[in-house]
């Protein structure tokens, strides 16, 4: 099947389905959002949708969604207040503030991977064009403080390869991890604008499949290396460029790519991997840091939307 032949009318989508079975199912049930071709007009209630905004918890994503609404200037009918669509999912919290979804993916690449199959469908049967993908997320410094904004330009896996690693009916499967160079200079340039006070960095991001071991912690319940080990693959991965490391990126990347979404990845430092495992900071300073990728978002979709 040619790939015009896996997509809608480009009048009516741009969002591709590399999927042949998709158009002959009489109902597409997107279990893990609670939603459904059959039940629900899903171009009814997200055809409008050009940005989707994702993070790892659904508290701190319900806040974007709050926060978004105040910085849009969307008013609610009296009466009532943002409702969690994928509520009865009980895996994934989701919002809809106008153009804007703000969606919870869970932690680590299983959890994203099944929400954007399903969000990517979602924008598929909505039809939806134009539209952007932003994860904002925390992450390890490498050689940065905490608090540091890192707008990923490009994403490799634990062994520096720039790919999403699959195995599907027991063949390996390879899938480029690509982003838009553009979008995330864009990001960047509304920040230095917008944010004058923070220190944002563009560059490349690790994507491990651990937050210990794979990530080379010393705090883990396993440790089979000495810190000097740590230390110095850490001082490699800065020459070789690495600015950050965290655990969804790369599936992220390849999943946007593979669906010509327009994808980018901002988060924040929680600390500096060079001087430490731990993140020590007090709760009120780790959650302003934490807002930091929102206020960047949401400058960044007020500019395309041309809010002042």
């Amino acid at each position: 099947m040619t790939e015009n032949q896996n997509r809608l009318n480009e009048s009516e989508c741009d969002v591709i389905l590399r999927n042949p079975h998709i158009s002959s199912m009489t109902e597409d049930v997107l279990y893990h959002l609670s939603l459904s071709s059959g039940s629900h007009d899903l171009q009814q209630m997200f055809g409008d949708v050009k940005f989707v905004c994702m993070g790892g918890t659904p508290k701190r994503m319900e806040g974007f969604a709050n926060f978004i609404q105040k910085e849009l200037n969307i008013k609610l009918p009296t009466g009532t207040v943002l409702d969690d669509i994928s509520k009865r999912s009980y895996r994934y919290s989701m919002y809809k503030i106008g153009p804007v979804l703000s969606i919870s993916h869970g932690m680590g690449i299983p959890s994203l991977s099944i929400m954007l199959h399903e969000v990517i469908k979602l924008m598929y049967h909505a039809k939806c064009k134009d539209v952007i993908f932003i994860r904002l997320g925390t992450c390890g410094g490498i050689g940065l403080p905490g608090g540091t904004l890192v707008v990923t330009e490009s994403v490799v896996d634990g062994l520096l390869r720039p790919y999403l690693e699959m195995h599907v009916l027991g063949k390996t499967i390879k899938r480029p991890a690509v982003l838009d160079k553009e979008l995330a200079g864009e990001l960047v340039a509304v920040g230095k604008e917008k944010l004058p006070d923070y220190n944002i960095v563009m560059g490349t991001t690790m994507c491990t499949y651990d937050f210990y071991e794979g990530q080379g912690r010393l705090d883990g319940a396993f440790c089979d290396y000495k810190e000097e080990d740590k230390l110095m693959h850490l001082e490699v991965l800065c020459k070789e460029g690495i600015k950050n490391i965290e655990m969804e990126s790369l599936a992220f990347a390849a999943m946007c790519s593979y669906a010509k979404i327009k994808g980018a990845v901002v988060c924040v430092t929680l600390l500096n991997r060079l001087h430490g495992d731990q993140v020590s900071v007090p709760k009120s300073k780790l959650e302003e840091w934490q807002h930091r990728p929102q206020e960047l978002a949401a400058a960044f979709i007020k500019k395309r939307l041309n809010i002042r």
